[in-house]
């Protein structure tokens, strides 16, 4: 199985990933990503390799970011040690220090006991998956020994924080005006940062789940549970709620009366307002396969091109560079806004929401409104060969609901890359329509593929 997921390399903390692993994936990134012209010029003009190291707060993260800090030393790296940081912010620092490539460890929106390596190139950008092949195969191969003063050094980044939250504040358009925020951050890496950047962008913030010890990182509060941050918001009358991840790459809303603002609706009311600032690159949003229907709707009405992009930030963000695209992302509230960041970023796109508040004068409900939702089902169909799933039967059946939909909904199938599993997805206009048509389509899947 290979040591790469579709976000970097993750797992139980102390189970597979273990300290001597993290070292060895340190030593193998800095084999790999300390070639190529750049690098060697570097050394030419007596410069040494440079790389950014960030964590979030979970306890592993203490040792594991020691041991890939201890990898790079050892290979000659010189280490910057930000300490704990969002993700975002640990790709944009190793672009505005211009370092040869970075290390993120964090397991997003996992759990406390699990952890991940994340491995950013040059500029900040995620690794295509030929690196990460390259990584993986030098992790059995000879590593860098250098001595004496050739071995790298660690140092703290101290300003690490300040320039991320420059950069940020940089990005608005309009001051927050005093709107009442109430931020959650899943007692994750942007519990100290993103309080202080809300309120020096002019926001009143009421803070939740900024309490990180190690061991409460997601535990109930952030962007996967935002029942908390729905009733704070109504409590306290704040105007909108804004909840991070563990590592705050994703921006979840809620608007004053409690309400649920996904990534699609968040990108819709972004895109229309780019469109209107002539910041959207040739006037497409990037979504992936999954995005509402909805959003495709609102964008067609406001002139607004969607390119869909199969699941995963990463195959949104490939599209987006090829295309050299502004704006795209998922519903689960990635956002990548590609003229400040070069990742997905929940502080960036917590502030950018709230200022197009301020900036239209609009509540998040009024601007959410340019979407209407379409009632999606998701019916996962267990045990069945995935590998099958353009079976004619299927298709058929896909087809025939295809057609009772007609401009209403649509369908979608999508094998599981993991798991001998069926996903079904359904969108209508109304949500008993649906399910009907899902659970019909499911039961298909589940005899035609049957294992």
């Amino acid at each position: 199985m290979p040591l790469f997921g579709t976000d970097g390399v993750r797992g139980l903390a102390n189970g597979p990933l273990t300290a001597d692993l993290a070292l060895t994936l340190a030593q193998a990134t800095a084999v790999v990503l300390g070639q190529g012209r750049t690098a060697e010029a570097r050394k030419a003009a007596g410069k040494r390799l440079t790389a950014v190291v960030a964590r979030d707060p979970r306890i592993s993260g203490e040792f594991l970011a020691a041991a890939v800090s201890a990898g790079l030393a050892s290979s000659g790296v010189d280490v910057l040690d930000a300490g704990v940081l969002p993700t975002p912010a640990a790709a944009f620092l190793i672009a505005d220090r211009d370092a040869d490539f970075g290390v993120m460890v964090s397991a997003s929106h996992n759990p406390a006991p699990d952890n991940g390596i994340k491995i950013f190139a040059r500029g900040g950008v995620k690794l295509p998956d030929v690196v990460e092949e390259r990584i993986e195969h030098a992790l059995t191969q000879p590593k860098l020994q250098p001595t004496g003063a050739e071995v790298g050094r660690i140092s703290r980044f101290a300003d690490a924080e300040d320039r991320y939250v420059v950069h940020l504040l940089a990005s608005l358009p309009h001051a927050l005006d005093g709107l009442h925020v109430v931020l959650d951050c899943a007692h994750g890496a942007a519990s100290g940062v993103s309080p202080e950047t809300f309120r020096d962008a002019g926001a009143r913030v009421t803070v939740i789940g900024a309490d990180p010890d190690g061991l409460n990182i997601n535990d109930g509060v952030g962007s996967t549970h935002l029942d908390q941050l729905a009733e704070h918001v109504v409590r306290v009358g704040a105007d909108v709620g804004i909840a991070h991840d563990g590592d705050a790459d994703r921006c979840l809303a809620v608007d004053a009366s409690g309400r649920i603002v996904d990534g699609d609706q968040i990108m819709a009311i972004l895109a229309v307002a780019m469109k209107d600032r002539g910041h959207l690159t040739d006037d497409t949003l990037v979504a992936t396969v999954m995005s509402n229907l909805g959003l495709h709707r609102a964008m067609e009405a406001h002139g607004i091109r969607v390119e869909q992009t199969a699941v995963g930030d990463r195959y949104v963000l490939e599209r987006m560079n090829e295309g050299g695209f502004s704006l795209g992302g998922e519903q689960s509230g990635h956002v990548i806004m590609s003229e400040y960041a070069t990742t997905g970023d929940g502080l960036l796109t917590g502030l950018h929401l709230v200022a197009e508040m301020a900036r239209q004068g609009k509540t998040l409900a009024e601007l959410a409104a340019v979407m209407t939702v379409y009632p999606q089902v998701l019916v996962n169909v267990k045990g069945v060969d995935r590998t099958r799933v353009d079976d004619a039967g299927v298709a058929e059946a896909v087809a025939a609901a295809e057609a009772e939909l007609g401009d209403s909904g649509r369908v979608l199938l999508r094998a599981s890359g993991t798991e001998q599993l069926v996903r079904v997805m359904v969108e209508a206009s109304d949500a008993l329509v649906a399910q009907e048509i899902a659970d019909r389509l499911a039961e298909v899947v589940r005899e035609r593929l049957a294992l």
